[in-house]
């Protein structure tokens, strides 16, 4: 196992590198030695975390040369496809760097941004750092697409990234420890950390041709990443209290039914007129109803939410700084 010579100094922040792959065995060595170049001009401690997403070429081969190559290099490798978020969060379980980068094993993004990245998280006191492909270089239908899922996550989510597809970002480590990541998550990383208090920057990167491979991107993912944000909104946003979501919907429509339901009961007791083949009376009651349901609902999700804070140990709330 050999070690690249390049001096460091210990008293800058190490960086972890952590990047997922599917299928991208031609991609491996000629990353990893961009990286090695322009990380070790930074004459910084750091690790290249190479997380293999249970890929049917030569992937993992290719990594244990890059780990042999330099000892720097780490490999992890899946059991089976697990999907670019668990890949990801792989990656974060296992940086030890006080600075964690992730970005895609495409050659897509480049390893000359890196020292841009770290400049603006240090000096301007972000938290976490994103790219911005201002200049994209994938196929029209591919812009189209993100584009579109652009515009689906910042209706919901109000944040003001502008690329949330980049995977090009730079963390504090804390930022990514107890990061819950599945589905298509990571694409919404800077709004589950700006909803949790953290400060996003964002800074405009570098995008390449892909030089190797095929892109796994595709109208699938975005519908279940839009299905995966609608779950990570409400549980940012509500985990919390669920019962002031479902509560709420639920005092709104019992009483729009009862409403409903008084009125016609009014027409009924003073003025005779039939309630039978009044299909408004049918709707009232089934405002009421689900009121109801959605009232329980919220209770029950309420006491779900206690216990799993309880047995879990975990906190609702995170602190930046103690001062004794």
């Amino acid at each position: 196992m050999l070690q690249s010579a390049c001096e460091t100094t210990p008293e800058e922040q190490m960086i972890s590198i952590a990047i997922p792959f599917y299928d991208e065995e031609q991609n491996i060595e000629p990353l990893c030695d961009e990286l090695i170049n322009v990380l070790c001009d930074l004459a910084r401690d750091f690790e290249i975390i190479l997380v293999d997403d249970g890929s049917t070429d030569r992937t993992f081969e290719e990594m244990l040369k890059a780990h042999k190559k330099d000892g720097r290099v780490r490999a992890i490798r899946f059991r089976k496809n697990f999907g670019q978020s668990a890949a990801l969060k792989a990656g974060f379980d296992h940086a030890r760097g006080e600075i964690v980068i992730s970005m895609d094993g495409d050659l897509q993004n480049d390893p000359k941004d890196i020292p841009m990245l770290l400049e603006k998280l240090e000096t301007e006191g972000y938290d976490v750092v994103c790219g911005w492909r201002a200049d994209r270089k994938d196929t029209f239908s591919k812009k189209i697409i993100s584009r579109f899922a652009n515009l689906l996550r910042k209706g919901i989510t109000s944040d003001s990234i502008h690329d949330s597809g980049c995977t090009f970002r730079a963390y504090r480590n804390e930022c990514v420890k107890d990061l819950d990541l599945y589905g298509e998550t990571h694409r919404y990383i800077p709004a589950m950390l700006m909803w949790r208090g953290y400060r996003i920057g964002e800074a405009k990167v570098t995008h390449h041709q892909r030089r190797y491979g095929i892109t796994k991107y595709g109208w699938r993912r975005v519908m279940k990443g839009f299905l995966d944000l609608i779950v990570i909104s409400f549980w940012q946003k509500y985990s919390v209290r669920p019962i002031h979501v479902f509560g709420g919907l639920g005092v709104v429509l019992g009483g729009a039914g009862m409403l409903v339901g008084g009125y016609l009961g009014i027409q009924r007791l003073f003025y005779g007129v039939g309630l039978a083949d009044r299909p408004l009376f049918l709707l009232a009651v089934l405002m009421i109803i689900i009121g109801v349901q959605f009232v329980v609902s919220g209770i029950m999700t309420d006491i779900m939410v206690k216990v799993y804070y309880g047995q879990n140990g975990r906190k609702n709330y995170l602190i930046e700084r103690v001062v004794e």
